[in-house]
């Protein structure tokens, strides 16, 4: 493998305590070698003359359904790789809650065998939490676990029955992992399809209450402290449910939380006039949530922005805002969306690559996420200032459904590699 120099990068590595500008750093046999200045010219080595670009870690993240197995006409491993390798992303973790769900070791292992098929991105994924996502009894996760499982959750259902939730915290707990949950207590989100209020009620849409997040919040946070188990909550996207994650937090108790861009940078005006594409799962809130969920990207309560991708397709969309499905491509511009509370509310950048890179990968207990000698190569070039606009249809990957659809951002990938190999760019 031909090594590859950096040249005048700006070198950022948060978890590593990395900020170099006008740096250089070289690739050897797909990993890290070195990192600094005066690095010389190694004979025959590839130059990337980056002009000031960001150099980031490959990015992590740590929630999305890729389609395999049982989805493939709305996404695929390869084409998920394609949207990943565009914004950057570089390890994703995968969602079990597909048909047939991954609640098997063999499922698991075909998962991660799929990733590394691609030459584009590891793919870690997530064991169910009971069988068949269906929260009803649990799964076999020490089989999961050893097969390499990061974690165990339902996926975009809620483990509803407390007396279940109970058991698999404390089943969890005797392996080292976490129970990852959507929370959203399902009997007041049940047939509902936007945030309850007056714009809701104006459109005729069947509602879900706010409070169902902290509800479910609430009553999981209880039952860690019951249990001494670990809960990771997904996509939270209300301030209510964010300071009682930051209370927990105060006591010490192994709770942590991500959100997703959409709920940070869009709120539920952006369903229109029944806009499906941002028909979401839990729904966009109103601005006062946004604008608590941008604030907690910055005071530590949330641990990890995840892009929360749920590719759709057209089948799944072209219906009745109530009958269509939820969720949104987020792959390809998790970067790029996250970069806007960079450059428009103040949120610093070195927060926001941590919030992408080392702290998601420490969620997973994985080696990634990290510009350290010896590290595999896995990395991002962007351009922070770069301007684009997202065009619903011309993002990689199988789904054009974007919730982001027409927004101008300000920060492009400019290149993508792993273990080394130039994946995107060039």
């Amino acid at each position: 493998m031909t090594d590859v120099l950096f040249t005048d990068v700006r070198v950022l590595d948060p978890g590593a305590d990395l900020d170099l500008p006008h740096a250089e750093l070289l690739v050897r046999d797909g990993r890290i070698a070195d990192l600094g200045s005066g690095l010389g010219r190694p004979d025959g080595a590839a130059i990337v003359a980056g002009a000031g670009a960001v150099l980031c870690p490959g990015l992590v993240d740590m929630r999305a359904t890729l389609g395999e197995p049982g989805g493939e006409h709305r996404e695929t491993v390869a084409s998920a790789a394609a949207a990943a390798s565009f914004g950057g992303v570089t390890t994703v973790a995968a969602l079990p809650d597909g048909v047939p769900a991954i609640d098997d070791p063999a499922l698991v292992r075909l998962l991660r065998a799929r990733g590394e098929e691609t030459g584009a991105i590891t793919v870690v994924p997530y064991g169910a939490a009971t069988r068949g996502c269906r929260g009803e009894e649990l799964c076999e996760y020490g089989l999961l676990r050893e097969a390499g499982a990061a974690g165990f959750t339902d996926g975009a259902r809620a483990i509803g029955p407390a007396r279940l939730m109970r058991l698999a915290l404390t089943y969890a707990r005797g392996f080292g992992a976490r129970i990852i949950q959507h929370p959203e207590e399902p009997t007041l989100a049940a047939g509902g399809a936007a945030t309850q209020g007056e714009l809701a009620t104006r459109l005729g849409l069947p509602t879900i209450p706010a409070a169902a997040e902290a509800l479910m919040v609430a009553r999981d946070i209880r039952l860690v402290e019951l249990t001494g188990g670990a809960v990771h909550f997904a996509h939270v996207s209300t301030a209510e449910a964010l300071a009682l994650i930051r209370a927990a937090k105060a006591r010490g108790l192994a709770v942590t939380c991500d959100t997703a861009p959409p709920y940070f940078d869009l709120n539920e005006t952006a369903i229109g006039d029944w806009r499906t594409f941002a028909k979401l799962s839990p729904p966009l809130r109103g601005e006062a949530d946004r604008q608590g969920v941008a604030a907690a990207l910055g005071d530590g309560t949330i641990d990890a922005i995840a892009s929360d991708h749920r590719p759709c397709d057209a089948d799944d969309k072209r219906l009745p805002f109530a009958e269509a499905a939820a969720g949104g491509t987020g792959l390809a511009t998790l970067l790029a969306v996250t970069l806007a509370q960079v450059h428009g509310a103040g949120l610093p950048l070195p927060r926001a690559i941590e919030l992408l890179t080392a702290a998601p990968a420490r969620l997973l207990g994985i080696e990634a996420g990290t510009l350290r000698k010896g590290a595999p190569a896995d990395l991002c070039l962007f351009s922070p200032e770069r301007a684009w606009q997202v065009a619903a249809g011309a993002l990689p990957g199988r789904a054009p459904n974007t919730p982001f659809d027409g927004r101008a951002l300000e920060g492009r990938v400019v290149g993508t590699w792993k273990a080394g190999w130039r994946v995107f760019g060039g």
